[in-house]
């Protein structure tokens, strides 16, 4: 477990929610702030995160949809711990389980969600070079497969229910080839950094059962200009939104649909 001494309490929400992180190891920033406003709860139902570290998107979520039933999962223990201190420092209802997804506790694979959101590891296994923090390299690169984070949060949603992922748009084909005859109804949001950047995440969304066509979504704009120019935060105006005020995307008139098939060789065809 981490010592008190090797934490930092940061702000999320625009200070709404402190959050108490490892100075080394892995330190949530924007991403799970940006998951947790795409997923579209109501109070009442219930929700569970898939590799919830300490805890920030199911507690910004939390935090703006009062009443829900949010449960975490989170393989590290002393993550798992930290998202517990989290949620009763905040005053949210939180339940944890210290689990591998790959592997969940009988009593949690016998309920059924309305939701489940995740930020799976970005980087494929075997890649890139090794972290030297433990935290951060579990974090940031798979040891469990893409295909089996989509496929233990579709077996936990309810008829229904919606999955909602934060991911590198590089991966977005892994995402797509794993969804056919399970998920559909799905929706892009491609995000970039700013005006005129190729968009470097994407959140998707897609329904258990569902099957309306694919929508593609204009993308969502982190920063305002072509570059950064001085010191301080340049978000847009909706960024700022999202980010500081806790505020759930908007959802924006302008979509484009997509009949789109995936083969399981990964090909698709519109």
């Amino acid at each position: 477990m981490f010592e008190d001494a090797d934490l930092s309490a940061d702000g999320f929400l625009g200070g709404r929610l402190s959050i108490l992180q490892p100075r080394a190891g892995y330190r949530a920033a924007t991403d799970p702030v940006l998951l947790a406003a795409s997923v579209p709860a109501v109070a009442g139902q219930k929700v569970l995160e898939l590799g919830c570290g300490v805890g920030v998107a199911s507690l910004c979520l939390s935090a703006r949809v009062p009443g829900l039933q949010a449960v975490g999962v989170e393989r590290q223990a002393a993550y798992a711990e930290l998202a517990r201190r989290n949620a009763l420092a905040n005053g949210l209802a939180f339940d944890v389980l210290t689990a591998d997804l790959a592997a969940l506790p009988a009593a949690l694979r016998a309920v059924s969600f309305d939701h489940v959101l995740a930020n799976p590891p970005y980087f494929r296994a075997g890649g890139g070079t090794r972290a030297r923090d433990l935290g951060r390299e579990e974090a940031f690169r798979e040891e469990t497969p893409l295909s089996c984070w989509i496929d233990t949060a579709i077996r936990r949603l309810a008829p229904g229910g919606w999955l909602t992922m934060i991911h590198l748009a590089e991966r977005m084909g892994d995402i797509l080839t794993a969804m056919p005859g399970r998920a559909g109804s799905i929706v892009i949001l491609p995000i970039a950094p700013r005006t005129g950047r190729a968009a470097t995440r994407i959140i998707l969304r897609a329904r258990k059962g569902g099957k309306a066509p694919l929508q593609l979504r204009a993308p969502f704009i982190l920063h305002e200009g072509a570059e950064h120019l001085a010191d301080g935060d340049d978000y847009t105006e909706c960024a700022r939104a999202v980010l500081r005020q806790g505020q759930p995307f908007p959802a924006g008139p302008e979509t484009l649909s997509v009949s789109l098939r995936v083969g399981r060789d990964g090909n698709s065809s519109a």
